[in-house]
């Protein structure tokens, strides 16, 4: 009977040592990171506020990003995509900088940030531009979304629109200024993407996001009186490469900012959303800013090999200019040396017309260490319509005339 029972405590020993020898391998399987699941930030980077993201400008490319597509409220920041409209309706001449606008009832009824715009005073579009930059202005916001659209409910609707082609997926727009409602919501990426959108589309944004302190005129029934705007933006004077761009905070949103900056030749867009409190929103954007700067450098080649005329085949003239697509830049977060870069021209020796301008015709091809790492379009900058019978016989006339 000992002898049975010592054997039975000896296999419950090894059943236990079995048991406990196995619980590290589940430990191991419970805490893997499924494929497919978002990897952990860069520890590198440390900042508080629950979303944020950091991209390079002209490039789009996200060089570090934290719950980054979670939607949440995004106060004033919001106006980035009411100036965006705004310059659209700029650029397509819908409406000028000189114009007056009529301020409405509605719109002087704005509460939160505000310039105090009075029922039926007028201010011009700069004016009220500058409003909405500076000092993020929820009644100047009004007044130019009823100015371009009608009314605040249309103006909203071609925000979406434009979010939506931009590819702002977890973006809903229900006001044009930012105020709390249920249900008003973007992301941190979004933000990035529509302020992206806004840069370089529109770069004399800067000439009104980095106003620190500028004074504008009420004129209404009672007289003229000034009014001071100050820029929200603290990182206009503290942070030596900001270059705007937005501020927001309410109760649900908490702390803000859609940040710009630029340093040798680099620019960055640094988003921080639901941060506790303003000092702890620009501390992030800053640490954000500062990390880009110093993993980033910029490629630009500002002497692109002069392009000769190409020979057309068949059309009704035997030869057509050429011009680059665009500018060649190439961001580098490896610390290669970018004097290395050279490059190619990839042309054929003739193109068969039709040609249309704008038509892709060659490639100028970057490469680094033997790598290719981008490459711009050669396109036709006239068009060239194929010859015809009378083309060839006048062309034949010509000659036999020589």
């Amino acid at each position: 009977m000992k002898t049975i029972k010592k054997l039975l405590a000896v296999i419950l020993i090894c059943i236990q040592t079995l048991q406990f020898s196995m619980v590290p391998n589940v430990l191991a399987e419970e805490t893997a990171t499924t494929p497919g699941t978002e990897q952990a930030p860069d520890t590198a980077v440390e900042v508080t506020a629950p979303s944020v993201i950091l991209m390079e400008m002209t490039t789009g490319t996200v060089l570090y990003e934290k719950d980054a597509d979670t939607a949440r409220p995004p106060a004033s920041v919001t106006k980035v995509m009411t100036m965006l409209l705004i310059f659209d309706a700029l650029a397509e001449g819908k409406i000028q900088l000189e114009d007056e606008v009529t301020i409405s009832e509605y719109a002087s009824s704005m509460g939160g940030s505000q310039v105090f715009l009075e029922t039926g005073e007028k201010q011009t579009v700069e004016t009220l531009l500058k409003c909405i930059s500076v000092a993020s202005a929820n009644d100047a916001c009004v007044a130019m979304a009823e100015y371009i659209s009608g009314n605040e409910e249309e103006f909203v609707r071609q925000m979406n629109l434009r979010a939506e082609g931009l590819g702002m997926k977890h973006t809903h727009f229900l006001n044009c200024n930012g105020l709390d409602t249920d249900g008003h919501e973007t992301s941190a990426r979004d933000i990035a993407l529509m302020s992206r959108e806004l840069l370089m589309k529109y770069p004399e944004i800067h000439n009104y996001c980095t106003i620190w302190m500028e004074n504008i005129t009420h004129t209404t029934s009672k007289g003229s009186s000034e009014f001071g705007l100050t820029n929200t933006n603290k990182l206009i004077r503290q942070y030596e490469y900001a270059t705007g761009l937005k501020t927001g905070s309410t109760g649900k949103a908490k702390f803000c900012v859609s940040a710009t900056a630029e340093k040798n030749g680099v620019s960055l867009i640094a988003v921080i959303m639901g941060a506790e409190d303003s000092k702890a929103r620009f501390k992030d954007a800053v640490t954000l800013l500062n990390y880009g700067f110093g993993k980033c450098q910029m490629y630009t080649d500002e002497k692109m090999p002069s392009l000769d005329p190409i020979s057309v085949a068949g059309g009704i003239q035997e030869f057509i200019s050429l011009e680059y697509e665009k500018k060649f830049t190439y961001l580098d977060t490896t610390g290669a040396n970018l004097n290395a870069v050279t490059s190619r021209l990839q042309i054929p020796d003739k193109v068969n017309a039709p040609v249309k301008k704008g038509d892709v015709v060659g490639q100028l091809i970057y490469y680094l260490d033997g790598k290719k790492i981008g490459s711009v379009n050669l396109l036709a900058e006239e068009s060239v319509k194929k010859a015809g019978f009378f083309d060839y016989l006048r062309k034949a006339l010509y000659w036999i005339a020589l």
